[in-house]
Order: C-alpha cells, then sequence, then structure tokens
C-alpha cells in the first residue's frame, strides 16, 4: 500500500522556489533544500526528482502563479496605456525594493543557467514570449481604442517594453540608484506618447 505525503508538495515547491531565488541554482546545495524544506532527501528525489529537476519544477510552479497576474493586469476593460505605465511603474518600484530576492527569478534564471541549461532555457524563453503576446494584445487594443497612433507596431512595441522590463530586474539584482530606475521608467514611457 502507498503512503500518503506528509508534506504538501505545492507549499515544498514555493519553498525550494524561495532558496534557488534567494541562493540561485549553483549555491543551492540539497542539504540547503533539505533543511529548508523539512523533507528527507529521499522524499525529495521520490517526489521531485534531483536538484535539477526541483529547480525545473519550482520554475514552472513560479510561472504558474505569476505570469498570469500579468495578463490579467493587461487585459482589463477601458484604457490600455495607464495599464501599461501602472506595470511598467510596479515592475521598477519591486525592482528598487526587491533586495532579499536579488531579483527576478526568470532574469536570474537566464543569467544563471539558460546558456548551458536547455530545459531552464526553455522556461526563461516561455516567460518572455508569453510576456510579449501579452503586451502585444494590450497594445493592439490600445491601437484599435486611438490610445496609440495607427502606424504604431504593437509586436515591435511590445518587444521594447520586454527588454526593458527585464533590464529594470537586472538593476534590481544590485544596490541600484532609484533615481535612475524612476527616470529610465519615466522615459521609457514616453514610446508611447
Amino acid at each position: 500500500m502507498a503512503r500518503t505525503k506528509e508534506f504538501d508538495p505545492d507549499e515544498a515547491l514555493s519553498r525550494a522556489l524561495d532558496l534557488f531565488w534567494e541562493r540561485g541554482y549553483e549555491a543551492t546545495s540539497m542539504a540547503d533544500l533539505v533543511a529548508r524544506l523539512g523533507i528527507a532527501r529521499a522524499s525529495i528525489y521520490a517526489t521531485f526528482g534531483g536538484k535539477h529537476d526541483l529547480y525545473l519544477k519550482a520554475f514552472e510552479h513560479y510561472l504558474r502563479t505569476t505570469d498570469p497576474t500579468v495578463a490579467d493586469a493587461l487585459s482589463r476593460p477601458g484604457p490600455v496605456l495607464p495599464q501599461l505605465r501602472a506595470l511598467v511603474e510596479s515592475y521598477a518600484a519591486e525592482s528598487a525594493r526587491d533586495r532579499p530576492r536579488h531579483g527576478c527569478f526568470v532574469v536570474n534564471a537566464a543569467v544563471e543557467l539558460a546558456a548551458r541549461d536547455p530545459e531552464a532555457a526553455r522556461l526563461v524563453e516561455a516567460s518572455w514570449t508569453f510576456l510579449e503576446a501579452s503586451l502585444t494584445s494590450a497594445l493592439t487594443r490600445a491601437r484599435a481604442q486611438g490610445e496609440l497612433a495607427a502606424d504604431r507596431d504593437p509586436r515591435a512595441l511590445a518587444r521594447f517594453v520586454v527588454v526593458f522590463l527585464q533590464g529594470l530586474r537586472v538593476l534590481g539584482r544590485a544596490p541600484a540608484d532609484d533615481d535612475r530606475l524612476r527616470e529610465a521608467t519615466r522615459e521609457a514611457m514616453t514610446i508611447f506618447d
């Protein structure tokens, strides 16, 4: 008879995500995971696989819980550009204050692993593609509503915003000058004028 799990796998994934986010993939050991999750090593292997498998599952958990919030924020009825400005400003504010987590999990994965880990690269690309598609959809709506000139390319603008947002996240990893983030955000938003 199979034993029932004595822990919540989603809670374990959240804890693993937090640890990988704080330390990065390479600096996190299985011993660290055992300590943080409060689960025996054998149970981690039986439920999630090895450290790399657990990392990828935690990354997927992050994407399932985070990416939809961006799409929701950009798909509300009404004018689009105020929603977009609010989203970009929230990225800048989070980047300025999110020191304990050391930046964005997706950006961290891109910097640390994507060049040599095809599975991590696939998840990074999936997140950026989802963000770009959400922005493209919103900007297409903005153009249809007359908020953007008819000759503006929603996809090109969306790509600019994705690159800009990821740049904000990179700066958020270091002791950044908050004025730099605010001023860059204000200037980036002029692209929609």
